[in-house]
């Protein structure tokens, strides 16, 4: 079973997502809350699987929470009304594994949970690009922190850098392993390598991590918005 908290200081959409959550056959919800600071409170009492986030919320906010709530092993999937709020790259940084809007179907949201379970990273398909247009600008203007603080890291083979490459355009396993005509096993070895090296948790950090180190720019990604 996914232990989840659901955390978001709108009753209605507090009790919908975990209406739905706990109707999935595969999740238990174990907490809820309706500010950041009682979900801070809850994820270290009953550490959950994953936790969604509203990204503001009242006491302490969605991004202060996420960074606290990562810090126990919980991942954090951020949930906002806004399809472009501008603390998105914010709570990615605090440790954030996804972002998702409120609109989202009930169907997505069970399985947008079972993605950032697996360790998957996940942001909804309308903010990828424009998210992207962000964190660039921000590192031409000088004003950018890195999702990653520099270190040094073993470099990455050819075959590896591809497979950064095309992560970062949205690519999913079985997409690049149909691109590179290799198994989609030994694709999942690949990406499990790259992320190891450049000490990144999750596909959505390689995905910005791949924009930040010029694996590629703006306007490559056109395999298609998800990460």
């Amino acid at each position: 079973m996914i232990k989840v908290l659901v955390a978001d200081d709108q009753p209605m959409v507090l009790r919908g997502f975990t209406a739905v959550l706990a109707a999935q056959p595969d999740m238990e919800v174990v907490g809820v809350a309706a500010d950041g600071r009682e979900a801070v409170r809850l994820a270290r009492a009953e550490r959950p699987d994953v936790a969604l986030l509203d990204i503001r919320m009242p006491v302490l906010n969605g991004i202060e929470a996420a960074r606290a709530i990562t810090e126990t092993g919980t991942k954090a999937l951020m949930i906002t009304t806004f399809d472009l709020d501008e603390y998105v790259y914010e709570a990615l940084l605090a440790g954030a594994s996804g972002f998702l809007l409120k609109d989202i179907r009930a169907e997505e949201l069970a399985e947008s949970v079972r993605v950032i379970e697996r360790g998957d990273g996940l942001l909804a398909p309308k903010v990828t690009r424009r998210l992207i247009a962000e964190f660039t600008g921000r590192r031409q203007d000088g004003a950018h922190t890195p999702i990653r603080p520099p270190r040094a890291q073993p470099p990455l083979t050819p075959r590896e850098s591809e497979v950064l490459r095309l992560i970062a355009r949205g690519l999913s396993n079985a997409e690049i392993a149909a691109a590179l005509v290799v198994t989609e096993h030994t694709v999942k070895t690949h990406v499990a390598r790259v992320l190891a090296k450049l000490g990144l948790r999750d596909r959505t950090q390689a995905v910005i991590h791949a924009y930040e180190a010029g694996y590629v720019r703006p306007g490559e990604a056109d395999g298609g918005d998800q990460t």
